[in-house]
Parts: structure tokens; sequence; C-alpha cells
């Protein structure tokens, strides 16, 4: 049952690229925007999160906390966001379990790679319940941020 509007956001805990464990709750009383991404260091994931480096005082403004989100371990996560000079966490979903808890999970991914993270984009309030969700069926389009962005403002 894929994860919709209305909805409590499914709890998480991963280790982020400075090996530090992250967990929604931490974030409770903060608006949190959690984009799953398939791969780091490839070209649409580095567009999407470049985007988002790029406007990151927009989500400063509305009080919102960015996670990139993707199977990669954190030592792979670690270099991407020194090679791309991201300015927001990217949390390592190694073990599938996120991306499945957000029905944002490819069974098959290009060159026989199974089980990676969908581009996806949440939003979720500071009581932890689902405002923006949107899980995209072609890994080569882009979240809506203008979407995401109205959302946010919404909430403040």
């Amino acid at each position: 049952m894929k994860v919709e509007v209305g909805q409590k956001a499914p709890e998480f805990s991963l280790f982020d690229s400075e090996k530090t464990k992250v967990s929604l709750s931490d974030y409770k009383g903060k608006n949190v925007v959690i984009l799953f991404f398939p791969q780091a260091f490839t070209s649409v994931c580095t567009t999407e999160l470049c985007n988002v480096r790029d406007n990151i005082s927009q989500y400063n403004n509305t009080n919102a906390q960015v996670f990139g989100i993707s199977v990669d371990s954190i030592f792979t996560l670690a270099r991407f966001k020194d090679d791309q000079k991201l300015n927001f966490p990217l949390l390592s979903d190694f073990n599938k379990e996120a991306s499945a808890a957000y029905y944002s999970l490819i069974n098959d991914f290009v060159f026989d790679m199974k089980g990676v993270s969908k581009r996806a984009a949440f939003v979720i309030d500071k009581e932890g319940v689902v405002q923006y969700a949107e899980v995209l069926d072609k890994v080569t389009d882009l979240p809506d941020f203008d979407a995401i962005q109205q959302t946010l403002q919404r909430l403040n």
C-alpha cells in the first residue's frame, strides 16, 4: 500500500554520509523533505540533488530539513556529497527498508540491478504526517519542485 497524503509517515533510522544515525522522529517539530533517488553519480540524480543544493535557502526559509536517500553505501554517499558540494544530509538505505516502507523501490533496474530506490519526494509536516507524496515511475523524471515548495509554504 503506497504512502499517501494525510497518513503518518513511516519511521526510519538510517546512517548518513558522516556515519551518524538519523531517525525521522528526531525531526518532529520541523518540516521534512525526503528525496529518494536511484543512485549517486548518475546524471539525473546529480541534476536533482544539485537543484536542491542551489535552492537550499528556499527549504531553510520554510523550516524544512531535506534528506536525500538512496541504497548506496555511506561511503559512496560521502564521496558523492563531497564531489557535488551538497549542503544537506544523504542517508544510506543500504538494507532497502525505508525505500520499501515508502513503496519507493524498483525491483529491476538497469544492468540487472535489483532493489534500487525509485525517484520519489515526500513532504512531512511537523507532526510527522505526509503532506505531499510523489513516486515517479520513470527514473529520468524529476520531482515537482514547485509543488514541494508550495506545500512547504502552506505549512508555515
